[in-house]
């Protein structure tokens, strides 16, 4: 008698040989990268304190060839001291991923939210050795709730999308 090891099956109760994994991390790349130094020579002179700023992160998402797709994670650091900018770190870090089958309704919060904390660890590292190499300290960006990102997009393209109903005109009915 021989063992026979079930195969594993996922939250729907399917077979995952069937289904396959959700989403494939195909390529991983640095899209595009800005480093600015204003200060110069100065900067060893220029920094009595911390700099502090701004960081924003954004998600890019590009449709290929069904079932890829690129996902860009795009972030940029403003760090100043006072008024004075002292460096300013734009980065396009992208992955192409490989969607497995999933149902419709699940396919966008997939690439909004799973693609981008899956290249975030590495976008981040990019952005924290340029930021030394520049002659500054190093920069520690805290994690992104891409889960809160997606939801606050998907409530401005509903807002969007009901305004744009609103302002379309209406359709007489004719008797």
């Amino acid at each position: 008698m021989t063992d026979q090891n079930p195969a594993p099956v996922d939250a729907t109760g399917q077979d995952q040989a069937e289904t396959g994994p959700a989403l494939i991390v195909m390529h991983q790349f640095l899209k595009d990268f800005s480093f600015e130094n204003p200060l110069g020579h100065e900067t060893p002179t220029a920094l009595k304190e911390a700099p502090t700023g701004i960081i924003r992160v954004d998600v890019r998402v590009k449709p290929l060839t069904p079932p890829d797709i690129e996902v860009v994670l795009f972030m940029s650091v403003d760090a100043k001291i006072g008024d004075k900018s002292v460096y300013l770190v734009e980065s396009e870090y992208a992955g192409l991923f490989r969607l497995g089958r999933v149902p419709q309704e699940h396919v966008l919060p997939l690439v909004m939210i799973e693609a981008p904390r899956l290249l975030f660890p590495f976008a981040r590292q990019v952005i924290a050795n340029a930021v030394a190499a520049g002659g500054f300290p190093p920069l520690l960006i805290n994690p992104v709730d891409f889960v809160a990102m997606y939801r606050e997009k998907r409530e401005e393209m509903l807002k969007q999308a009901e305004a744009q109903k609103a302002a379309a005109p209406g359709t007489a009915a004719v008797n």
